[in-house]
């Protein structure tokens, strides 16, 4: 069945995806020092790792 869509996507991968990208956006978002991660399967986002540093700058006295 053709519904139009070009790129053959469903429009519950499309809810899918959309969910992904705001956990992503959340994730990166929310990271002052460190990385987020994303894991793929089947071409689909199915994981995403925050990790975050925390910094303490060096307070020697003068």
């Amino acid at each position: 069945m053709n519904d139009g869509n070009k790129t053959g996507k469903t429009a519950e991968s499309k809810a899918t995806r959309s969910t992904a990208e705001e956990e992503i956006l959340r994730a990166v978002q929310n990271v002052r020092y460190g990385s987020v991660e994303i894991t793929i399967h089947d071409a689909k986002v199915v994981q995403v790792e925050r990790r975050e540093k925390i910094r303490f700058q060096d307070q020697k006295e003068k």
